[in-house]
């Protein structure tokens, strides 16, 4: 008998979908992480290079693309960040990747785990 239910559930789970009906149902949460990772993106972007004039963005150390938002719990979100430093010893990566958080403890409203990874 759990036999046949599993299949059952397996069944159901497929033809939703390939009907796409579960990216429906999915759909404001996936929008809700986009707008979390935007959000994110815009408090960083504005950090100056430590060793440059420029900002982060300006020198493409971060991009819209290199975060990344979950949700952990209710209000309680991981942010990933994977960043590039302008040359690949970079020895100020580490104070980079601090600045990053500091700024996130400052101005994010939400609860949140940070993860930084270097690329």
């Amino acid at each position: 008998m759990e036999a046949v239910l599993s299949l059952v559930s397996l069944t159901v789970t497929k033809v939703l979908q390939f009907s796409g009906q579960t990216d429906n149902w999915n759909a404001p949460r996936v929008k809700k992480m986009e707008e979390k990772a935007l959000e994110v993106y815009d408090v960083i972007k504005s950090i100056r290079d430590p060793e440059k004039p420029n900002t982060l963005e300006e020198l493409e150390v971060v991009t819209e693309k290199c975060v990344e938002v979950q949700e952990l719990g209710e209000d309680e979100y991981l942010i990933i960040i994977r960043f590039s430093p302008t040359v690949p010893h970079c020895s100020l990566a580490t104070l980079i990747g601090l600045c990053l958080q500091v700024k996130l403890q400052r101005c994010l409203p939400f609860k949140h785990k940070v993860s930084f990874s270097v690329t």
